[in-house]
């Protein structure tokens, strides 16, 4: 029987397996960043125990930083903190650390793929859920508590139990205005939030196969959103064309022999998967979420769907929606195009195409954060800064930003806002803030016309 591209990966992985039992899987790299780091640093250096391999750390400050004056010491005393903390540590142990104002700091799984640091068939893992991020490139990619963080620390290896396998095939065309993030938002509405755990899932067909890397990092940044403990996407030669060059990519000849090798990991023909999903490009269309998990999400054209379970109902009431209720033409003061799923250059690239020309609405507040430095350099270099200025926009400075309330970027309580962030919980964006998660393409939208359109319209 053949083997999935996940099993190829795991296998090549394992230092040494109980039977029926945990596996120890090696990890080719660690991430970390100021918030899950410190309590396995402290844990650690309590029970004096060394860092095993620092050379295989990377680590940036991302959740806590401001978006504004960032050359400013840290206003925030708990953020300030964190921050010091995690310089400190890195320097004692030899880490590298790419630092607020530094030229590679960013959102941890913006600045590694764009650094190439994420190369395909590692094995990579951050305190941070969404991780998964990195599969886009054909890794095993995941996050960890911190306990695991210290586990890490202290062997490079982790105490696994092998999750089964899962495949989403996605085949056809996509409609004008259908973007990678409402590919993954429409797959999680019709399969729900549960339907991942245990499984690390593959995309697969002929929609991820003609994605960008920026697009396959969105939705295997979302695959923990259906509950997965992983998303991956066979590497081809999109894969290496986006690695090609990177700062810390293979060069050469060592990149033609890592190609090689890479050649040999997508699923075999005859592989088989524990469980299975197809979906016909055809059906789906721009999304929007109603709700307060990733899974409440309906077309942007669609109605509120009726239900009488008591989580809908509460999830409604918070968001001060009625069942069978359209949300077009809806008013919304705030948008938010920002996080680990969309700050990458493509997605600004796309908001500023809609936006060239126009000026957003007076009763909106409209946030753009680039996902790092360098994507914020790009934005100003390819004359996006002035496209988005001039249409009323405020470009920030790269961070998490408004994703979750962890730093200063908070939306109002009762306040609506547009987000092309991964989670709409209660109280994500700041406590009762209603998070409504959309694409890039409908953000803008929304900001142009200062309530929810139907997008498809200005591109028909």
């Amino acid at each position: 029987m053949g083997k999935t591209l996940f099993d190829k990966v795991w296998d090549a992985h394992v230092v040494d397996a109980m039977k029926d039992g945990p596996q120890i899987l090696y990890i080719d790299q660690h991430l970390i960043h100021e918030v899950t780091s410190p309590q396995a640093f402290k844990e650690l250096e309590e029970r004096g125990i060394p860092i095993f391999r620092p050379n295989q750390i990377v680590a940036t400050a991302d959740h806590n930083t401001p978006t504004l004056n960032q050359h400013l010491p840290v206003k925030d005393l708990l953020s300030r903190n964190q921050l010091k903390q995690l310089s400190e540590n890195c320097e004692k142990h030899g880490i590298t650390l790419y630092a607020l104002g530094h030229q590679y700091n960013g959102i941890v799984h913006v600045m590694a793929p764009e650094l190439g640091i994420t190369q395909p068939g590692m094995t990579i893992v951050c305190g941070d859920s969404h991780t998964s991020t990195h599969g886009a490139f054909g890794t095993i990619a995941f996050g960890i508590g911190t306990s695991q963080v210290a586990q890490v620390f202290a062997s490079q290896c982790l105490l696994l139990t092998k999750p089964k396998s899962l495949r989403i095939t996605v085949n056809g065309t996509l409609k004008k205005g259908v973007l990678p993030k409402d590919v993954i938002l429409y797959i999680i509405s019709q399969i729900g939030t549960n339907a991942g755990t245990g499984y690390f899932c593959e995309y697969a067909g002929e929609v991820f196969s003609q994605m960008s890397m920026e697009g396959r990092m969105t939705v295997c940044n979302m695959s923990i959103e259906m509950g997965a403990r992983g998303g991956m996407i066979a590497p081809d030669d999109t894969t290496f064309e986006y690695v090609k060059g990177r700062t810390f990519a293979p060069k050469g000849l060592d990149f033609e022999q890592k190609i090689a090798y890479w050649k040999t990991l997508p699923s075999d023909p005859d592989a088989v998967f524990d469980k299975e999903y197809h979906f016909d490009a055809s059906d789906i269309e721009p999304m929007i979420t109603y709700g307060t998990n990733p899974g409440m999400g309906i077309k942007l054209s669609g109605n509120i769907p009726e239900l009488q379970d008591a989580s809908f109902k509460k999830a409604l009431e918070y968001m001060n929606f009625q069942p069978g209720e359209r949300l077009i033409d809806k008013p919304i003061n705030y948008v938010f195009i920002g996080s680990c799923t969309n700050s990458r250059i493509e997605d600004f690239r796309i908001a500023a195409h809609f936006v060239k020309g126009k000026r957003k609405a007076p009763n909106v507040t409209a946030w753009l954060v680039p996902g790092s430095r360098q994507v914020e350099a790009q934005i100003e270099a390819e004359g996006l800064k002035t496209i988005f200025e001039e249409a009323g926009f405020q470009l920030r400075q790269p961070g998490c930003s408004a994703c979750l309330a962890m730093n200063d970027d908070k939306i109002p309580q009762g306040e609506y806002c547009v987000s092309t962030s991964n989670r709409n919980f209660e109280g994500r964006q700041g406590q009762g803030a209603r998070t409504i998660l959309a694409s890039p393409l409908v953000a803008a939208a929304t900001a142009i016309e200062g309530k929810i359109i139907d997008v498809t319209q200005y591109l028909n």
